[in-house]
């Protein structure tokens, strides 16, 4: 089976809301290829390695949650994104990028995906008085010592996390995936044992410690593994086409 390029790109961008998000890049279809679609490789970021796998997987499209033409950046076509674009454009193959109408999307949202598989109920938003709060709060099936939770996450992610201890057990958590470090301060006013997101900065440790609040900085790149995935498999099924996740290792 085959669809056209416009109508997945056109009912991606309707199931994710795409246009009314606003965001540091464009989100939807970047790089044009060929009009028809019968196998997506998705991963999380547009780098050359998943495009040359995504060459070798004879793609049509290739999804991913980092995509390029971000907010500032040098507009010039040279070096790595010259060598991206062209990989793309002399293969015919589409780019389909989606970055925060992905993180924020209650079925197949980074942070939704995420709460699936550590097991957290989700309660709310983390913010709850913004309409467009990326993070969420939540609760762990049953309460968990920090060190349990972190051998939890590491089973869940393959990855070890780096971890700020806090003094009693975990029963409410927060949680942003990606770079969300900065968010720590609305985990402290939410009131939460714990805070995970996929980064960590120097003041990040002192406002943990000071709050005793549990944190876990779990990667950037393994916390945002899984909305993309989802999305490629809820497309692949509406169409009747092929999904191929294709993970590039990243240790940030």
């Amino acid at each position: 089976m085959a669809v056209a390029l416009t109508t997945l790109v056109d009912e991606s961008d309707r199931f994710l809301n795409a246009a009314k998000i606003p965001d540091y890049c464009p989100n939807g279809l970047q790089v044009e290829g060929r009009p028809q679609v019968q196998r997506i490789v998705s991963g999380v970021t547009a780098s050359q390695a998943l495009l040359d796998a995504a060459v070798e997987a004879q793609a049509d499209v290739v999804l991913v949650h980092h995509g390029y033409f971000w907010k500032n950046e040098d507009p010039r076509v040279v070096g790595i994104k010259q060598r991206r674009l062209k990989t793309l454009l002399s293969n015919d193959i589409s780019l389909l990028a989606y970055h925060l109408p992905l993180d924020v999307h209650p079925e197949v949202g980074n942070n939704v995906q995420l709460a699936r598989l550590l097991g957290l109920t989700i309660e709310g938003a983390l913010e709850p008085d913004n309409p467009r709060s990326v993070g969420l709060v939540g609760a762990l099936d049953t309460p968990l010592t920090p060190a349990d939770f972190m051998r939890r996450v590491h089973a869940a992610l393959g990855r070890e996390p780096l971890m700020v201890e806090g003094p009693g057990l975990i029963r409410r958590i927060a949680w942003c995936t990606g770079g969300a470090q900065g968010y720590i301060d609305q985990a402290v006013t939410a009131g939460v044992d714990a805070y995970l997101t996929g980064e960590i900065s120097e003041p990040t440790v002192h406002i943990a410690r000071e709050n005793g609040l549990s944190f876990f900085a779990a990667g950037h790149h393994a916390t945002e593994r899984y909305g993309v995935q989802a999305l490629g498999e809820l497309l692949a099924k509406r169409f009747a086409i092929e999904h191929l996740f294709i993970d590039c290792p990243n240790p940030a």
